[in-house]
């Protein structure tokens, strides 16, 4: 039998797409994966995967006394459930894999989707700032295989850590359906509903958009996002479908018209990202309005599959209503998209991380 390896996350796992490839690949390759999260009030049962899920149920939903008690539940559970590699996926659930892999004398892996010192909600306050900067410090040092998610995070951590820091993509698996947008069109929003995702300019650019906006996805911006869509008067526009299975995902996003794909540059997390959701429409195979930051810039150098804007409501308009009224340019993107889907994909990252995974 394989080695035995558990990752964390604070996620409730059905969602969490990223986390169920690489687990699902790790399994695949003979692996014995378990995969740990949390249990929310709306959380749906878990799906049957090909390896062992268990969520915890929290009494804190969020701030330090979840993230406390969170990492103290890990550090029990592991007292009872030995593994041979422990998986930190960012610095949230970093101290318990942290403290037990050094006290089993097992290697650590960090997987860092995140830079979590920079995220919006944490780089203008100082001290939260400061704490979870020592967390990612421990965790690059204790760290036997770290990896992550783009070639400017990537870059980042190795000259700060000087270590090296391979680069493992969020990329979906390759699609081979090729359906038409919908009538009427609508552009989709995929992802969670945070602060800096540049969802106010978006709804407010739909007021001269003829076109619907399909937004799938929760978080803390939920209802006030909902309230601006009210004020607008643009609740027959502007479509909230909350989360979605990961099947009915890719087929309600595969008849979009477009996707939308803005960060606000509120921190090098999301300076330095590559979103899932980038991925998931090429994948889909429709065009995109993205932000022009540098991972965006270099993949749409490679296959032209986005047009860039900032997130701003003219910006997001003007974009909008191009991959509405200029056929020729649309169907450039879309032919684009369905080229880059072939080389962006998951049948091609997973295989990297596997070979990772078989150096430890």
């Amino acid at each position: 039998m394989g080695k035995s390896i558990v990752f964390t996350v604070t996620t409730d796992l059905n969602h969490d797409q990223r986390m169920r490839r690489i687990a699902g690949t790790l399994a695949a390759a003979g692996y014995q994966v378990t995969l740990l999260g949390r249990q929310l009030p709306a959380s749906t049962p878990l799906e049957e995967q090909p390896f062992k899920q268990h969520r915890f149920t929290c009494f804190f939903l969020k701030g330090p006394g979840f993230y406390l008690e969170y990492n103290l539940r890990l550090l029990f559970w592991f007292m009872r459930h030995p593994f041979d590699l422990y998986g930190a996926i960012d610095a949230d659930t970093a101290l318990a894999g942290i403290f037990t892999s050094w006290w089993r004398r097992k290697p650590l892996v960090y997987d860092a989707h995140e830079f979590f010192q920079e995220l919006p909600e944490v780089v203008h306050r100082p001290l939260v700032r400061k704490l979870w900067a020592w967390v990612e410090d421990l965790a690059f040092k204790r760290a036997t295989l770290a990896y992550t998610v783009s070639v400017s995070l990537q870059e980042y951590f190795q000259q700060k850590y000087q270590r090296p820091v391979a680069l493992i993509r969020n990329m979906p698996l390759r699609q081979t359906a090729h359906s038409k947008p919908k009538t009427p069109p609508f552009f989709i929003y995929q992802g969670s509903l945070n602060v800096g995702r540049g969802l106010e300019c978006t709804i407010e650019a739909m007021q001269h958009v003829p076109a619907q906006l399909v937004i799938c996805g929760e978080g803390p911006l939920k209802a006030q996002l909902q309230n601006l869509t009210y004020r607008l008067g643009l609740e027959q526009k502007v479509l909230f479908k909350g989360n979605l299975a990961p099947a009915a995902l890719v087929q309600l996003t595969a008849s979009a018209l477009g996707g939308v794909m803005l960060l606000e540059k509120m921190g090098l997390s999301y300076y330095y990202s590559l979103a899932n959701k980038f991925f998931d429409y090429v994948q889909a195979g429709i065009p995109q309005v993205c932000v022009p930051f540098p991972e965006y810039r270099l993949l749409n150098a490679q296959y032209e599959v986005a047009l860039m804007a900032q997130p701003q409501v003219q910006d997001v308009q003007d974009a909008m209503l191009k991959l509405l009224q200029d056929a020729e340019l649309y169907g450039r993107l879309r032919e684009n998209c369905l080229l880059a889907r072939q080389e962006w994909c998951w049948e091609k990252e997973g295989q990297r991380l596997v070979e990772l995974y078989n150096k430890l």
